[in-house]
């Protein structure tokens, strides 16, 4: 929403924010679902049980097609390949491996380059993302390409976990949806065109926690999506209050590793199963946890390599993610390091649910939101600060390589001994370094809202060796 359009949405009464609400949802809807939604779910049901010799028969297809057009089309990647001509390379195209990586700044800076000749973006939907770092990003996708994402989205996080559209939901994001000076609820619109109470995740102090929770009661919700620092900001009020009040059918996160503490207090706060999500504006890549626990990636969004300095690493160790998307094909985004570090499982197994789709053993998280021992471990989780430990929430921030900064919001049974069992724990897994806690009243968010666990603050020149160094 422009600046100017944001103002004035803001000095609406709330009865009046939500009806702009409910006008913008209806838009959404018919862009994202058209005639053919059933059919294009049932399809995507049925690929879910596939054999690895149908996926890799319709992965190779539309693969050889997206890099066709996009050589041949598309004026960033035309440019490319003529450029490597003209200097006597005759590597072919049709070949992924050589093709360059994608930057997001080579992305950010000229986005209409990408956009496949014949294009009229003035007919595309315009999806913008301003990403964990804040600097904006803006794609188009026709809305067909729309329609095809979403029927995913519709069996992948909805449906194969026994809800619908029709179901009222909530969801907790980084959409400035309450004035954030506003103290008084409600810090919340309906969306009566999709059944969706809209959270704001900029208001989430410990005194205005209740509201939400009454809100959640008062509309029925049935089931809850949003930023796992969100979601268990609400299930640790839940708990702490003796809310009986707000089972769920299913509870799903996004945007944040979401750590095992933070998903047991969910899952005991609304009496549900919490399951994992991931994927991106840029649909290059997509993945749902199944009953089992497990992560399934869509391999209809794209094709996935993790890499290490350019070279594909090992299964069952951490790389960074590059997608070539496979859904939007008048965009076309080849080999695109998305800015995560993922797992691949070691080996290959089916897995206890009966899907075929590919397995995802875990997202490591944002590629710098790691911190480093003086040994040259690189680390991306240090749950201590969390897991049984009486702090709402706490952020780790490396601005030296022998020193950490832990922010951290205290609950009312904080004590001096939690903060030296922090240190002590963080000792134990970082090695003998200097930590500092610092006391606030909330962690600061990033972009859209999110939450960061860990912040790398070290100089750039220091963060690019000790990749290369860890990286060998």
């Amino acid at each position: 929403m422009k600046a100017g359009l944001l103002k004035l949405y803001h000095r609406l009464p709330p009865p009046a924010r939500s009806a702009a609400a409910t006008v913008h949802g209806f838009h959404l809807r018919s862009r994202r679902y058209g005639p053919d939604a059933e059919r294009l779910v049932a399809e995507a049901f049925e690929r879910e049980r596939w054999s690895a010799v149908q996926w890799t028969a319709w992965q190779e297809k539309r693969l050889a097609d997206i890099l066709h057009r996009a050589a041949t089309q598309v004026p960033y990647y035309r440019r490319h390949w003529e450029a490597r001509r003209r200097q006597g390379d005759q590597a072919s195209w049709e070949r992924l491996e050589n093709w360059p990586i994608l930057e997001k700044e080579d992305l950010r800076a000229n986005p209409l380059d990408f956009v496949a000749d014949g294009c009229d973006v003035r007919r595309m939907a315009r999806l913008h993302t301003s990403g964990t770092t804040g600097k904006p990003l803006d794609l188009w996708a026709t809305r067909e390409t729309e329609r095809a994402w979403w029927a995913l989205f519709d069996a992948r996080w909805r449906r194969g976990y026994g809800v619908t559209r029709q179901d009222r939901w909530a969801t907790i994001g980084g959409k400035i949806v309450t004035p954030p000076a506003q103290r008084r609820p409600p810090f919340w619109v309906w969306d009566a065109s999709q059944s969706l109470l809209y959270l704001s995740t900029y208001h989430l102090a410990p005194d205005l926690i209740g509201h939400y929770l009454d809100a959640l009661s008062r509309y029925r919700v049935r089931y809850l999506r949003g930023y796992a620092s969100s979601l268990v900001g609400l299930a640790q009020e839940a708990l702490r209050l003796g809310r009986r009040d707000l089972k769920m059918a299913v509870v799903t996160t996004y945007a944040e590793p979401l750590l095992p503490s933070q998903r047991q207090a969910i899952a005991e706060a609304f009496q549900c199963p919490v399951r994992e999500t991931y994927g991106m504006v840029e649909m290059a890549a997509a993945a749902s946890e199944c009953e089992a626990g497990r992560l399934h990636l869509w391999p209809e969004a794209g094709w996935v390599e993790v890499l290490q300095q350019g070279q594909p690493v090992a299964k069952g160790e951490a790389g960074d993610l590059v997608c070539t998307g496979l859904l939007n094909a008048d965009m076309p985004l080849v080999r695109y390091r998305v800015g995560d570090s993922v797992v691949l499982p070691a080996a290959a197994t089916l897995c206890p649910c009966g899907r075929t789709l590919p397995l995802l053993q875990s997202v490591e998280g944002r590629l710098d939101d790691v911190v480093y021992t003086s040994d040259g471990r690189r680390l991306g989780c240090l749950d201590v600060v969390h897991a049984g430990m009486p702090v709402r929430e706490a952020q780790v921030i490396q601005d030296r390589l022998d020193r950490l900064r832990v922010r951290y919001v205290p609950a009312p049974e904080f004590t001096a001994a939690t903060a030296r069992a922090i240190i002590e724990e963080l000792h134990a897994q970082m090695g003998p370094m200097e930590v500092v806690l610092e006391e606030v009243d909330a962690v600061p968010r990033g972009a859209n809202g999110k939450f960061r666990m860990i912040v790398c603050d070290l100089p750039a020149e220091d963060r690019a060796r000790l990749r290369q160094e860890t990286a060998r």
